[in-house]
């Protein structure tokens, strides 16, 4: 498989194999449940099931399990805070990828060695009161030196909206989930 970082992104936190079949192979898969337990035959599955089908896929907050299963990569979200450097002894094949809300998340995802940053929120939804909007989100974008993705609130209606952002793609799950 290629090394790599795809543009697009989806947020899964269950195994739905319509779905994934359905879900263009451009779009690369984080596995993140909120409910903070690991349902491992879970993982396994999505593992086997994207291997087989030679897709991207990320697990959340997990380094050592998606070391173990020998995934595309670990996703590390804005809360997690710890200045390790998750690049040391990973493979050359493994990315590390985070998100961040501001300025200040940006540089610890910068100093935890990411090699890509999700920004969001870019729009407002259902989960956020809030959105950085497009000038705050470009604002932000330029202060880093590793590529941005948009998340938050993207859909069919504000989708064309991406290109007057400074970005390298965008991630979203109500819109790939809408779309399939």
């Amino acid at each position: 498989m290629h090394n790599y970082l795809p543009k697009y992104f989806t947020f899964i936190d269950k195994f739905n194999k319509e779905f994934l079949e359905k879900l263009s192979k451009k779009v690369a898969i984080i596995y993140r449940d909120n409910s903070n337990k690991i349902d491992l035959k879970i993982i396994q599955k999505l593992n086997f099931f994207c291997k087989t089908n030679k897709r991207k896929l990320f697990i959340a907050n997990n380094i050592k399990l998606a070391k173990i299963l020998d995934c595309d990569g670990v996703y590390i979200s804005a809360y997690n805070k710890k200045l390790l450097r998750y690049d040391i002894s990973r493979k050359k094949k493994f990315r590390v990828i985070g998100s961040a809300h501001s300025l200040d998340e940006i540089l610890i995802k910068e100093k935890q060695g990411v090699d890509l940053i999700f920004l969001s929120p870019l729009f407002y939804n259902k989960k956020n009161n809030r959105s950085l909007g497009i000038s705050k989100f470009n604002l932000l974008s330029y202060k880093s030196r590793i590529k941005i993705i948009a998340l938050g609130g993207i859909n069919n209606t504000n989708i064309k909206k991406l290109k007057m952002i400074k970005n390298s793609g965008f991630a979203a799950i109500s819109f790939f989930r809408n779309k399939t």
